[in-house]
């Protein structure tokens, strides 16, 4: 005869489990956050693209080098675009972030969240529908996101 199978985690306290319940909208978190940036950029008459192009702007506005704009459509539902660039110094990367947020916030275009710090030589700026990254050289060589996403078609390269 064999011992019966070991009671799961459930059977030895229920009060433990609980239940899922999908998303009034069924979309992730993410996935929200991309639509409803979408839709905030047709409210103002702007596209994906428009957005990403000013956040280019900006980005040169605070002298960023090396800016690179990746169109990621078909390629992931995380964003339309990724805005990298670098500065050289900590001051430099908290300037372009800045720079990028103020400008955009002044246009009514505001970022759902800010992570990393110029301490960290990483900063980056997620608007749902673009994403930006503005590293140091030494990190941007390291994590080499152009590369990661070398099947993303390049639209725009600053030197």
């Amino acid at each position: 005869m064999t011992d019966p199978a070991p009671p799961s985690i459930a059977e030895e306290n229920p009060a433990t489990v609980k239940p899922t319940s999908p998303r009034p909208d069924g979309l992730p978190r993410r996935a929200r956050a991309v639509a409803k940036a979408r839709k905030a950029a047709a409210d103002a008459d702007r596209s994906p693209l428009d957005v990403a192009r000013r956040i280019v702007e900006l980005a040169e506005d605070k002298k960023a080098a090396d800016i690179v704009l990746l169109d990621l459509a078909g390629l992931t539902t995380l964003a339309d675009y990724f805005v990298i660039c670098s500065g050289g110094s900590e001051r430099q990367l908290d300037a372009i972030a800045g720079g990028i947020i103020d400008g955009l916030r002044d246009e009514k275009i505001r970022p759902y969240g800010r992570e990393g710090t110029p301490a960290s030589h990483w900063v980056l700026v997620d608007y749902g529908i673009v994403i930006v990254h503005v590293f140091t050289p030494p990190e941007r060589d390291f994590y080499q996101l152009e590369k990661h996403w070398s099947e993303a078609k390049t639209i725009l390269r600053v030197q």
